[in-house]
C-alpha cells in the first residue's frame, strides 16, 4: 500500500470515528440538556465558559458562538481565572465548566469560589461520576466510545462531541429566543454576513444626477443618450410632474431593433415596459438581490413615495457592495 492510500485510510478512519461520538451524542440531549437550556435562557448576567487545554479551545469557540446567536457570553482562562480573573465573575452568571475527564485541576480549583457566590454551574465532561459533575448544577455528558487518535491519546472525538453539544445549546437558545437574522447581522456587522442583511439600497443605489432618467415623450435614441452616459443599462421613464412610467433596458432594446422600430421618430412611451418592478430605499439590499435572481432581471430602479425615481442600481452594485 503506497503512502497515498495510507492518508486516505487514516482520514476516513477518523471521520467513521467521529461521526459515531457526535452519533452517540443523541442519548444525552435529554433532560440535563433542557434543564441546562433553561438556566441559561434564564441567566441575567453572563455565561461564562472555561477550560483548559484542547478543551479550552473548544470553550473558547461556544463562547464566541453563543454570543453571535444571541447569548451573552465569554470565555475564562482557568489558569488566570485562579490568579484575578475570577473578578469576571458575578452572581446573576452562569458557568459553563468544560472538562472530558471532569478532573483538570485548574477548573476545579474554580469551583469553591464559584459555589460560594452562589454562580450555578453546567458541566460538560465525558464522565458522570467525576468531581466535576457532582459539584455541578446540570451535567451534561459527551463521553465518546475513542478517540480518533490512533495512540487513542490526542483528543479528537471528544473535542468534536464537546464542540457539538456547544453548537446545539447554542441553536436551542437561539430559536428559543426568536433570534432574527437581523438580530444575527447586528452582531456581525463587519463581515459579508452583516453586508448582506443590513446593507439598505439607500447605501448602494445611483443617486442625484447618476439617476438615467427620461421623459416619455422623448425618442428612442434621447433615451439610448440617457442609458449610455449613465452606464446602467437601462432608463426610468417619467411623466411631465416626473413620476415612474416604465422603464426601458437594454432587452427593450434588442427587442425595439428586431422589430426595425424608428428608434428616431418613436417616443420611448411606446416601447418602454410599463409593468416593471420597483424598489424602494429603505429596502434591504439583500431582498433586492432576491426580486432580481427570481425576476431574471439585471437593474432596479428607487422610488419614493410620490412614485418619484430617487436612485437606481444594477447587479454589479450588488457586486461591488458584497451582497451578490
Amino acid at each position: 500500500m503506497n503512502n497515498t492510500d495510507n492518508y486516505i485510510n487514516s482520514g476516513l478512519r477518523v471521520l467513521e470515528i467521529e461521526t459515531k461520538a457526535i452519533e452517540d451524542l443523541k442519548q444525552y440531549i435529554s433532560t440535563d440538556f433542557s434543564q441546562a437550556c433553561e438556566m441559561m435562557l434564564g441567566c441575567v448576567g453572563k455565561v461564562v465558559v472555561t477550560g483548559m487545554g484542547k478543551s479550552g479551545h473548544i470553550a473558547n469557540k461556544i463562547a464566541a458562538t453563543l454570543a453571535s446567536t444571541g447569548t451573552p457570553a465569554f470565555y475564562m482562562h482557568p489558569g488566570e481565572a485562579g490568579h484575578g480573573d475570577l473578578g469576571m465573575l458575578s452572581k446573576q452568571d452562569v458557568l459553563l465548566a468544560i472538562s472530558n475527564s471532569g478532573e483538570t485541576d485548574e477548573v476545579l480549583a474554580l469551583l469553591p469560589v464559584v459555589k460560594r457566590m452562589g454562580i450555578r454551574i453546567i458541566a460538560m465532561s465525558g464522565n458522570p461520576a467525576s468531581r466535576l459533575a457532582e459539584y455541578s448544577d446540570v451535567h451534561l455528558c459527551i463521553k465518546v466510545e475513542k478517540e480518533a487518535c490512533s495512540l487513542g491519546l490526542a483528543p479528537t472525538s471528544s473535542t468534536t462531541a464537546t464542540l457539538v453539544m456547544g453548537d446545539a445549546l447554542a441553536i436551542a437558545l437561539l430559536d428559543a429566543r426568536g433570534f432574527s437574522s437581523d438580530d444575527f447581522a447586528l452582531s456581525h456587522p463587519q463581515g459579508a454576513l452583516g453586508r448582506k442583511l443590513l446593507l439598505k439600497l439607500a447605501d448602494v443605489m445611483h443617486s442625484g444626477d447618476q439617476v438615467p432618467i427620461v421623459d416619455s415623450k422623448e425618442t428612442i435614441s434621447s433615451a439610448l443618450l440617457e442609458i449610455s452616459n449613465k452606464g446602467l443599462g437601462m432608463a426610468a421613464v417619467v411623466n411631465d410632474a416626473g413620476q415612474f412610467e416604465g422603464i426601458f433596458t437594454d432587452g427593450d432594446l434588442r427587442r425595439v431593433i428586431d422589430a426595425k422600430v424608428d428608434i428616431h421618430h418613436t417616443p420611448i412611451a411606446d416601447v418602454m415596459t410599463k409593468s416593471a418592478v420597483t424598489v424602494t430605499a429603505d429596502m434591504l439590499a439583500a431582498e433586492a438581490l432576491n426580486i432580481m435572481e427570481t425576476r431574471s432581471i439585471n437593474g432596479l430602479v428607487v422610488l419614493d413615495n410620490n412614485r418619484i425615481p430617487v436612485g437606481a442600481l444594477n447587479m454589479l452594485d450588488l457586486l461591488k457592495a458584497g451582497v451578490a
